[in-house]
């Protein structure tokens, strides 16, 4: 299959090449997912939705690349939309799947993790949030299985896995959320511990996710402070366009748009 290079945000698959040093982005159904590239070896970030499988292996061919590259895919967070092709990796391809222990649970039953607020309401508070809904619906966004074969890391940890990204402890959208930082690329994978894009609202521009997708809003805004911390030039989050104003900004900004 074709995939685009668009750069925008967009509900058909996109491959944005070197959105970052060595990082390249594929965006399916309003969800991003990174290749981390180093040397001949690939790591994948997040799983996005079953359907982005299709457009996983279009980005692979485009890039030059095989399944068999591939040595690890990492998880910043087990929800549905970053959990749909984990299992076919897993079992189809044999490669490990990472991510924090707290996340264990939701790995087992991608649709069962805390939420503070009612989802029903907020297609009907926030009509910008239904095109995106629905195109994650179209993807799959209810047909995603559970993964029980998971290996963990720990917060800080330096993963042995290519590109060697550090997990950052983020908690409060899920409760084992770690975003990754690549020290020697400036480059922050934040998850969705701050996205560019909140799918339920439709809202734009740096921010935690709404409530109707966050296990603890105040946590979450506490956990940003580990996120600046790390100082990175570019943010590529799990929603929304990459942050090229360096982490601190979009943490400021982020505090200031508050809870949805």
């Amino acid at each position: 299959m074709t995939i685009s290079t668009s750069t925008r945000p967009r509900s058909a698959p996109a491959l944005t090449r070197e959105v970052a040093p060595g990082v390249h982005r594929l965006s399916h159904a309003y969800v991003n997912c990174y290749l981390i590239e180093d040397g001949d070896d690939l790591t994948i970030v997040d799983a996005a939705l079953p359907a982005t499988w299709r457009p996983l292996l279009a980005a692979l061919g485009a890039l030059g690349r095989r399944p068999s590259d591939v040595r690890a895919l990492v998880l910043t967070h087990a929800h549905f939309d970053h959990l749909g092709f984990a299992r076919r990796v897993s079992t189809e391809w044999g490669v490990p799947v990472l991510a924090h222990p707290a996340e264990t649970y939701i790995a087992h039953h991608p649709y069962q993790y805390a939420h503070e607020a009612p989802r029903a309401l907020y297609p009907i508070q926030h009509p910008r949030g239904i095109p995106i809904l629905t195109s994650m619906a179209r993807a799959g966004a209810f047909s995603v299985r559970g993964i029980d074969d998971l290996r963990f890391f720990s917060p800080g940890d330096v993963l042995d896995v290519p590109g060697n990204p550090v997990a950052v402890y983020s908690p409060g959208h899920t409760f084992g959320h770690c975003a990754l930082h690549l020290p020697d690329r400036d480059v922050l994978l934040s998850g969705d511990a701050l996205v560019t894009l909140d799918p339920y609202t439709g809202e734009t521009g740096p921010r935690i996710v709404c409530g109707a997708a966050t296990a603890d809003s105040v946590q979450a805004l506490g956990s940003l402070g580990a996120l600046a911390d790390t100082d990175a030039a570019i943010v590529l989050p799990g929603h929304g366009e990459p942050w090229r104003g360096g982490i601190r900004t979009a943490v400021q900004a982020a505090l200031a748009a508050g809870v949805s």
